[in-house]
């Protein structure tokens, strides 16, 4: 008996939005699980809500918020994918009250996000990104692109869900100090290098500064000008989680004194360079010139091998919802 035969509750065929380029692992097992799937990466933001309105199952990712507001918009809406991580586009409790099903998938990306974070790492260390431009403006200046090792140094992972312990798993390897904080309590018995920090301990002791948190209105800013210069000595800040965490007019003057030694960040506050305000234009143009920070577009989690266990995931979770509403009308 196949899976979906073996279900018993009685419904109609129902229908599965995805509205972003997913793995055929996904379309193709939606379909087998009885879903009449649209596979809509084209539609316009603006557009999804509106479109949405006939499915059960909406496949989203980063661009497409769904509060409460879009929820009143959306009757059929018993499950909403998230493609990743960051749940801060959903309005959880709303989708709790109205009995929808939110799954997500930060174990599809982990590994990509840990294993983009250490190379950023390792960049801003040896200076990879300057030495490369250098040379190919036909330089050839060893000295100035005197690199450090990470051997000997403190790394401080702040979050320590599924992203932060792929990461501590590659720090691992490395002769390093590993001080992990999180606002719950961890359980650090598979990581024998990591210790437990307050943020006090952590602005004392670290050199590297990795951010793995999800986003809430509580961590807003929390890099701001008074965190930052409560480190005691210079660090590196690598920032792979949310863009508003990080305050930007903060960092910048951070990174040209020297308090923070280099970034690298995936994420910005604004990552639509189209809708710059003149402020924001500024701000940003400030950023890009400083030769200190690496950046890149929203990408660590976005490997080859992320996409095919971002749809395994989202496909295992949609099952297991289909077994629960089995479950239930057995009750």
């Amino acid at each position: 008996m196949d899976f979906q035969s073996s279900l018993i509750f009685d419904f109609q065929m129902m229908k599965a939005l995805i509205t972003d380029d997913v793995h055929p692992i996904l379309t193709n097992g939606l379909v087998d699980l009885g879903f009449s799937v649209a596979n809509r990466p084209d539609l316009p933001t603006d557009e999804i809500i509106a479109f949405a309105k006939p499915y059960d199952l909406v496949v989203i990712n980063s661009r497409t918020h769904i509060k409460a507001a879009q929820m009143e918009l959306l009757p059929n809406l018993r499950v909403i994918a998230r493609l990743g991580s960051g749940l801060e586009i959903i309005d959880l409790d709303e989708a709790s009250r109205r009995g929808i099903r939110v799954i997500s998938a930060p174990e599809g990306n982990c590994q990509a996000v840990a294993e983009h974070a250490l190379g950023a790492i390792l960049s801003l260390f040896n200076k990879l990104s300057r030495a490369d431009r250098n040379v190919k403006h036909g330089h050839w200046e060893r000295e100035e692109h005197r690199g450090l090792e990470l051997q000997g140094r403190t790394i401080a992972l702040i979050g320590f869900g599924h992203t932060g312990q792929a990461f501590a798993r590659l720090l691992h390897g490395f002769d390093v100090a590993i001080m992990i904080y999180d606002i719950i309590d961890v359980d650090l018995a598979e990581f024998p290098k990591c210790q437990k920090a307050s943020i006090g301990e952590i602005q004392e002791q670290a050199s590297v500064v990795s951010l793995h948190v999800s986003y809430n209105d509580s961590i807003h800013h929390l890099v701001d000008q008074r965190w930052i210069n409560d480190f005691s000595k210079p660090f590196f800040l690598i920032n792979t989680s949310r863009g508003m965490v990080v305050s930007l007019a903060d960092l910048i003057p951070a990174l040209q004194s020297g308090k923070v030694l280099g970034a690298c960040l995936d994420v910005l506050e604004n990552e639509r360079p189209t809708t710059f305000t003149d402020y924001e234009k500024s701000l940003y143009s400030q950023l890009y010139q400083l030769p200190n920070v690496l950046l890149t577009p929203h990408v660590a989690g976005w490997t080859v091998e992320s996409k095919e266990k971002i749809a395994q995931t989202i496909l295992q979770k949609t099952k297991n919802w289909l077994l629960d509403q089995s479950d239930s009308q057995n009750l």
